[in-house]
């Protein structure tokens, strides 16, 4: 009998995570390697926001901090929400955890039971079908393929909805597509989620600041206010503020849905880091213009990556709204040989041919559930994007 829980093994790794450290690994061996599978900022964090943390910790800020956030960051966050969404939250309708990430997971532990279903938009995070088979649940997946933008069609959804169905996933702009939501494409989704009360929707809206070309963020609440009750809209301060390490996430919703990710929360990890959410106050609070001044520099380098890489042989690349990302078909490449003879039969082949040939990390579409294409990421230099493009368009013109 295994010692392992069973249940972990319906669970993957994070193909993302497994990629990045294939790239690390490579590079301490002395390959050069350029990386490309983090979806992380090259920014640094900005000044005011660290010694906004070295502040708290020469105050003595480094005890225990209550269990789903401090009031001082409640109130920022909403404060947040009311300023950039409209929306009204109290500060017991908050929570804070540590990152993104475990507010999704303490949100499907503390509501999904065995054979619930989770309508996933694919591609996806590839997190999200993971968080809900371990807390029980089932994930559904909607196909939103290039030719609609990679994003959601209303029928679609209508027709993944069941009886079983408690929480669809709305992730925009997206991970790893970067595609993003008008407010007309929302208003279309929310006309299907009123048809079906007994759906939850948990929005995932990390990328609200990152959107290019004169694009107007929104989220679903905020778009039809009838499923305020139903919304658990989640963001953090991790990509826009450039804060990933600093692992703070935030979420409002209902308080009955609060309350028992807090008892999740509660005897898992317990509070985030009390210096964190200082930080996050001050990033909340504080001076916003470097986000403006770093969408630039992405935009820049989206349009760059987008236009390279339709120059490489079999590559198409759709240019995103928002993140930073792009997300490339390589459907172009299905079925050709490398120089050395083996034949790229997917794009989990593609990718490592590009890392084993030119040394370029990348992500395989079938992590995020829509194949054939691969995810880059732009969030590095540009410099090294424009060395990494030229590699990938060496590496698909001698494929034959």
């Amino acid at each position: 009998m295994s010692f392992i829980a069973a249940r972990l093994g319906r669970v993957k790794q994070s193909p993302s995570i497994v990629m990045s450290q294939r790239a690390r690994d490579l590079k301490a061996a002395g390959r050069d390697v350029i990386s490309l599978s983090a979806g992380e900022p090259d920014f640094d964090t900005p000044d005011n926001i660290k010694e906004a943390a070295i502040r708290a910790i020469r105050a003595g800020d480094t005890k225990y901090t209550p269990v789903d956030g401090t009031v001082a960051l409640k109130a920022a966050i909403c404060a947040k929400f009311k300023r950039e969404n409209g929306l009204d939250y109290k500060p017991s309708q908050v929570t804070v955890g540590t990152g993104g990430k475990q507010v999704i997971y303490n949100a499907f532990m503390a509501t999904l039971d065995d054979g619930d279903e989770v309508v996933v938009p694919a591609p996806y995070w590839v997190s999200y079908p993971d968080m809900a088979v371990i807390s029980g649940g089932t994930p559904v997946f909607v196909n939103c393929p290039q030719n609609n933008g990679f994003k959601m069609l209303p029928q679609d959804l209508d027709a993944a909805i069941t009886p079983k169905t408690k929480w669809l996933i709305l992730n925009t702009p997206s991970n790893p597509t970067g595609a993003a939501y008008t407010t007309r494409d929302l208003r279309a989704i929310a006309d299907v989620l009123l048809k079906h009360p007994h759906v939850w929707i948990l929005t995932d809206d990390m990328y609200e600041h990152l959107v290019y070309d004169d694009f107007k963020f929104a989220t679903i609440a905020e778009v039809e206010p009838k499923l305020y009750e139903r919304t658990l809209t989640m963001n953090g301060v991790s990509k826009a503020y450039c804060m990933t390490g600093w692992r703070i996430g935030y979420a409002a919703g209902p308080e009955t849905l609060i309350k028992a990710i807090g008892k999740v929360q509660g005897q898992s990890t317990s509070g985030p880091a009390s210096m964190s959410q200082a930080a996050s106050v001050e990033a909340l609070n504080g001076p916003q213009g470097f986000i403006a001044a770093n969408n630039k520099i992405y935009l820049q380098r989206r349009d760059l990556v987008v236009e390279q890489l339709n120059r490489a042989k079999g590559l198409v690349c759709h240019k995103p709204e928002g993140a930073f990302y792009v997300y490339p078909s390589i459907a172009g490449c299905i079925g050709k040989k490398t120089p050395q003879g083996k034949m790229i039969a997917n794009d989990e082949d593609f990718v490592n041919y590009i890392l084993e040939t030119e040394g370029v990390a990348a992500v395989h579409g079938a992590a995020f559930g829509l194949s054939p294409h691969f995810r880059v990421s732009y969030a590095t230099s540009t410099a090294l994007l424009e060395d990494a493009c030229k590699r990938i368009q060496r590496a698909c013109a001698a494929l034959v």
